[in-house]
């Protein structure tokens, strides 16, 4: 049960995260997105000891990682 609440965050967080930064995609690329984005994002704030304790918490925390992935992507293959 855990896996596909965690799959629904990362579609709602790869989603939001690519409305905002205008990025188009799919479905399997919001999740992938989402999921990827909450990785690095909690990796990130763990760097200065802070992290998500609540789902809402960790949707915001994957939608900033998510946004940082995106740009990352930019500028890498633009």
């Amino acid at each position: 049960m855990h896996f596909i609440v965690s799959l629904i965050l990362g579609a709602l967080a790869g989603f939001i995260a690519g409305k905002i930064m205008d990025s188009k995609g799919g479905l399997l690329r919001n999740i992938l997105l989402g999921i990827v984005g909450g990785a690095i994002g909690g990796a990130i704030l763990g760097l200065f000891g802070m992290g998500a304790t609540n789902w809402i918490g960790s949707v915001i925390v994957s939608i900033l990682g998510a946004c940082l992935v995106i740009w990352v992507g930019r500028k890498v293959f633009h």
